[in-house]
């Protein structure tokens, strides 16, 4: 089974962040009853992979001004059929950074489920986000065509740059790692 990997790696993550356990359940159920999670024709949402993208002195996130969001996120995207949630963070933080890029773990590093607005030809759907840490081997990232800008944003300071509660859960669970 194609998810069984990911719902392995989600009882791992469980055992880590009981706190977490109503969006674990949630993220759960919807694998399960989804044969087609990975892929965007699934209309009610679909599993995404992002970074926790580190700058190689573990003080700073990459994170991308997102160009049809308009907001301050983490580096990621679409999983696109690959059922590899940690391969989907790795050649998204790529892409959108042009850096080469490293997991720190193969552990999942946070979930988050939100919801994605309509646009255009697209109704309104839910992603069922999966973030890995990564490092950067380098700092000089190029900004992709998706992003508005992208910046080294000091951990201590992300509350400067967005409110929204999973990118402050990351920067906490972050900031309890480096003590």
């Amino acid at each position: 089974m194609h998810r069984r990997k990911l719902l392995d790696s989600l009882k791992i993550y469980r055992n880590h962040h009981r706190e977490e356990s109503d969006l674990i359940e949630r993220f759960t159920v919807f694998l399960e009853e989804n044969v087609n999670c990975f892929d965007r024709q699934n209309k009610i949402g679909h599993v995404t992979g992002s970074a926790w993208l580190l700058h190689p002195d573990h003080n700073c996130v990459l994170l991308t001004h997102h160009k049809k969001l308009n907001r301050w996120l983490q580096l990621g995207g679409h999983s696109d059929g690959e059922s590899d949630t940690l391969s989907v963070a790795i050649r998204e933080a790529t892409e959108e950074s042009g850096l080469t890029v490293r997991p720190m773990e193969k552990a999942i590093f946070d979930i988050d489920v939100h919801e994605i607005p309509r646009r255009e030809n697209e109704p309104a759907h839910l992603h069922f986000d999966v973030r890995f840490l990564l490092e950067a081997a380098d700092t000089d990232f190029v900004v992709s065509h998706e992003s508005n800008d992208l910046r080294w944003v000091k951990i201590t300071e992300i509350d400067r740059y967005t409110d929204e509660g999973s990118m402050l859960r990351m920067r906490d669970k972050w900031l309890i790692r480096l003590g």
